[in-house]
């Protein structure tokens, strides 16, 4: 296989799901969407952990610096009650913030909820690594991703905002979602 291996970390955060009072849902979505839309090999590094700042943020720092993820995707706690601290946490290890990735998953939700316009999602990077804050609930997952007619996913702008950090080459399956890469940065084909 030609594609280069990707390392992704899945984080869900969830009081009640990390003591067990529920099953997780988050990390089953994150890994079959990311596993359908991907070409590369993946190797994932999930994650459950509760609704802790402190512990987000280690864990997030973690993934980037000693698991060595060039992604790392976090489903939960992004809304206003007193519990979610998920985009705290992601600010608290940032080198830079992209703004950009939040916009753009409220704009999606917005075309299904009102209330995600209380949505805090924030994306940064950390040295070569993109973290991005997801929603919580599966299908809303998928819906930010890959869009809808009306908007499109972010997860076709994550491809070339790894290139140019510095990360391993994604394709994507285009049924899935379609990368969008200017034509200076798309891949050349090699000659066997």
């Amino acid at each position: 296989m030609s594609e280069q291996a990707v390392r992704i970390g899945i984080v869900s955060i969830s009081d009640r799901a990390s003591s067990g009072a529920y099953e997780d849902k988050g990390l089953p979505a994150l890994q079959g969407w990311l596993t359908a839309a991907l070409l590369n090999p993946i190797h994932f590094e999930p994650r459950l952990i509760p609704d802790e700042r402190p512990l987000i943020a280690a864990t997030l720092r973690e993934l980037v610096d000693e698991a060595k993820c060039d992604l790392v995707l976090t489903t939960g706690g992004t809304g206003p009650a007193l519990r979610d601290v998920t985009p705290e946490a992601t600010l608290d290890v940032a080198d830079r913030e992209m703004p950009g990735f939040g916009e753009q998953m409220r704009q999606i939700s917005m075309h299904f909820v009102p209330t995600a316009i209380l949505s805090r999602q924030v994306a940064v990077i950390r040295g070569q690594s993109l973290i991005i804050n997801l929603p919580g609930q599966p299908k809303a997952i998928a819906e930010t991703l890959a869009g809808h007619a009306g908007a499109s996913g972010i997860f076709a702008a994550v491809p070339y905002c790894i290139d140019l950090i510095g990360g391993p080459y994604l394709e994507t399956r285009d049924e899935v979602c379609k990368a969008f890469r200017p034509k200076s940065a798309l891949k050349k084909p090699t000659n066997p």
